[in-house]
């Protein structure tokens, strides 16, 4: 381990710490809630870390699965915090902001800073071409509870039913998804190993992102608890909190990991971590949410979403699919992405 991963690992146990004490003496929500994410920010660091060291014995398809899918925890963590605490719509927004903040702003940014680095990086089309599909099929599955409500149909009584029905079908894609991904046809899993040789001992790599996980835990409570206060006093609504601050936050480790891949040039390697993480929380964590939220206790969960929600998941993966369909992109790709992020959280400022 070299010297610079020692010390932000040094520097997040301080943070956390900081923020522990900063919670139970009760400090100012604000502060509370920017130091909690900051520390969710190092603790994505020492992820990254760590799953670029599994990437250099799994290859870029299944780490970045891997990745993607301890990228979730602090989000998985908030939002069960969350549903705890009668905040359901912060949740939803916070869930469909991630589909959008990996599938618009981080993959922008990816493709901006790679660009302007690399110039015209390429990248096999093959493995994020199948991930658009399955992402289409998610947006279209999720659309209908949202259409059934919204068009009185004899369903819409029944949009408890349906919402877990469509939950159960998500995780079986998931489940298969997953499987083809690692087990697949060799033409669209991706083999080449671009993450370089490994320096940590295995079991070390294993311990740090377990400690990472069990962090993330809690400084993922304190931030849930800081929330509503912080958001009252800031002035933001809860659909905004949700949709971009919420959203960002949780998924801080795409956010930085993703971003460093493609400044790297290891293309193959940024995009199946970014995809695929927005490809878990539709498949996966949205829909194991809402099934967890019928026994949480606190408030329930729903797929019906309100029609721009649904316009701005269909409009996000079209453009995504455009964007991956030749195997080759460019810093205007990216900063274009960024642009239409930006366009829809401002049509949610306010609420």
């Amino acid at each position: 381990m070299q010297k610079k991963e020692k010390i932000v690992i040094g520097l997040c146990i301080i943070v956390a710490i900081a923020d522990g004490i900063l919670h139970f003496a009760e400090a100012g929500p604000v502060l509370v809630f920017a130091v909690s994410a900051g520390a969710l920010a190092l603790l994505a660091m020492i992820v990254g870390d760590a799953t670029e060291q599994l990437g250099s014995r799994l290859g870029p398809g299944a780490t970045g699965i891997l990745q993607s899918g301890l990228g979730n925890l602090p989000e998985l963590f908030v939002a069960i915090f969350a549903l705890r605490a009668g905040l359901a719509h912060v949740v939803q927004a916070a869930l469909v902001g991630s589909i959008l903040g990996n599938s618009l702003l981080v993959f922008g940014l990816a493709l901006f800073f790679g660009g302007l680095k690399n110039g015209t990086q390429r990248f096999k089309s093959e493995p994020p071409r199948m991930i658009v599909t399955l992402m289409l099929l998610a947006v279209a599955a999720l659309s209908i509870p949202t259409l059934a409500s919204l068009l009185h149909t004899p369903a819409a009584p029944h949009i408890d039913d349906l919402d877990i029905f469509v939950a159960v079908i998500l995780l079986i894609m998931l489940a298969a998804s997953t499987y083809f991904s690692i087990r697949g046809d060799s033409a669209i899993v991706p083999h080449k190993n671009e993450s370089g040789e490994a320096k940590w001992p295995l079991y070390l790599a294993i311990i740090v992102l377990g400690g990472a996980g069990l962090g993330a835990a809690f400084v993922s409570d304190w931030f849930v608890e800081a929330l509503k206060p912080a958001m009252d006093t800031l002035g933001i609504s809860e659909t905004f909190a949700g949709l971009v601050i919420v959203a960002v936050a949780g998924n801080a480790i795409e956010n930085l990991i993703g971003i460093q891949l493609a400044w790297r040039n290891q293309a193959d390697y940024a995009i199946s971590v970014i995809m695929n993480s927005s490809l878990q929380i539709a498949l996966g964590l949205f829909p194991v949410l809402l099934l967890l939220s019928f026994v949480l206790g606190g408030s329930v969960l729903t797929f019906v979403l309100s029609p721009l929600l649904v316009v701005a998941l269909a409009l996000a993966t079209l453009v995504s699919a455009f964007v991956v369909f030749d195997g080759e992109s460019i810093w205007l790709e990216g900063l274009a992405l960024v642009g239409l992020y930006s366009i829809i959280a401002a049509a949610f400022w306010w609420g």
